[in-house]
């Protein structure tokens, strides 16, 4: 989403009456950061938190509320879902879409894709959307590589390839080890989804899913997924060990003109190089920061989520891109 876009979402929720949103679940890493963006932007109320899960933690700041009070006040209208364990997040999701609920639902949205395309069906009879909360989509280094490689500015795009490396800790290990897919399940999703909205769904998917760590949990932590197009090529990887992990996290896309690199994620940073000058960029390598958008992480999601809620604006993505990257996910990961 662009700048102009973000401001024009936020424009349009204004004024109209603040969203009641409330969350439930606490341990999934992208919790603290979404119970700041809901308390900071004009367009919701939070009005609090539920942790059916005895073992997930507090949020400083957010008030606590029980299950029955989300699901049976009607003023409640947003619910984000935030477990650490991606079957609790589909689970209730679901009873959310039940109580006419709109919903942003955390990644990765469970393991049983009939499960995703009934809560997606279900929110389209009730006239809701469930709005994916993959991590970078609204990147701004992210968005100007695909941006680029959408208008044509790298030539004709052939490779699209991505890493994500982090150490994971035993906590996080516990919740992942149970899901074959390990690391490309909670992780590679992210990257994806990013694969899928440039290039749409893979003709072919392969992909080597392994356990490389020193404890015994067999948790998938060393990982690579390579997506097959008519004319190109997407490789996905995973790797649960790097200290300094987020300094080697990229996104690039390759063309027959040149290619745009995001890297690191933060702080942000975009390399462009390529062999004629194309759109705003020139001949040759450059290196850019590409402005934020206004707000806090997540704002972002959350004032297009406020935007469809007061005036019906179309979601940026599909129920059913959302779903066929699912499906890509899940095959990725060696669980359809």
């Amino acid at each position: 989403m662009t700048r102009r876009n973000f401001a024009a979402a936020a424009l349009l929720a204004a004024g109209q009456g603040k969203i009641k949103a409330a969350m439930f679940g606490s341990g999934h890493g992208h919790a603290r950061s979404k119970v700041r963006a809901l308390q900071s932007m004009a367009a919701y109320d939070f009005a609090g938190l539920c942790r059916p899960i005895a073992d997930e933690p507090a949020i400083d700041g957010a008030v606590e509320i029980t299950e029955t009070q989300i699901l049976n006040d009607p003023s409640i209208e947003m619910v984000a879902i935030e477990f650490a364990d991606a079957e609790q997040n589909l689970r209730y999701a679901q009873k959310c879409i039940d109580a006419a609920k709109w919903v942003h639902l955390d990644k990765p949205p469970g393991a049983n894709l009939a499960g995703l395309r009934k809560l997606l069906d279900d929110a389209r009879r009730k006239g809701r959307i469930v709005q994916m909360g993959y991590q970078w989509r609204y990147h701004p280094g992210i968005e100007a590589a695909m941006e680029a490689a959408r208008k044509g500015w790298l030539g004709r795009v052939h490779r699209f390839r991505a890493s994500i490396e982090k150490p994971i800790l035993a906590d996080e290990r516990r919740h992942l080890a149970k899901y074959k897919g390990g690391m490309m399940f909670s992780e590679g999703c992210h990257l994806i989804d990013r694969a899928t909205t440039l290039l749409g769904k893979p003709t072919r998917i392969h992909s080597i899913i392994r356990h490389h760590g020193t404890l015994d949990d067999g948790l998938a932590d060393n990982n690579l997924a390579i997506l097959e197009y008519p004319n190109a090529i997407a490789e996905i990887s995973m790797g649960g060990f790097d200290p300094h992990g987020n300094q080697h996290r990229y996104i690039e896309i390759i063309g027959t003109n040149g290619s745009a690199k995001a890297s690191p994620f933060n702080p942000v940073r975009l390399t462009v190089t390529l062999k004629e000058a194309a759109g705003p960029y020139k001949q040759g390598e450059q290196s850019l920061v590409p402005p934020d958008p206004p707000g806090l992480p997540y704002t972002p999601d959350f004032a297009i989520l406020a935007a469809a809620i007061r005036n019906g604006a179309a979601p940026d993505y599909t129920a059913a891109h959302d779903l066929m990257t699912h499906q890509v996910l899940l095959e990725a990961c060696g669980m359809l």
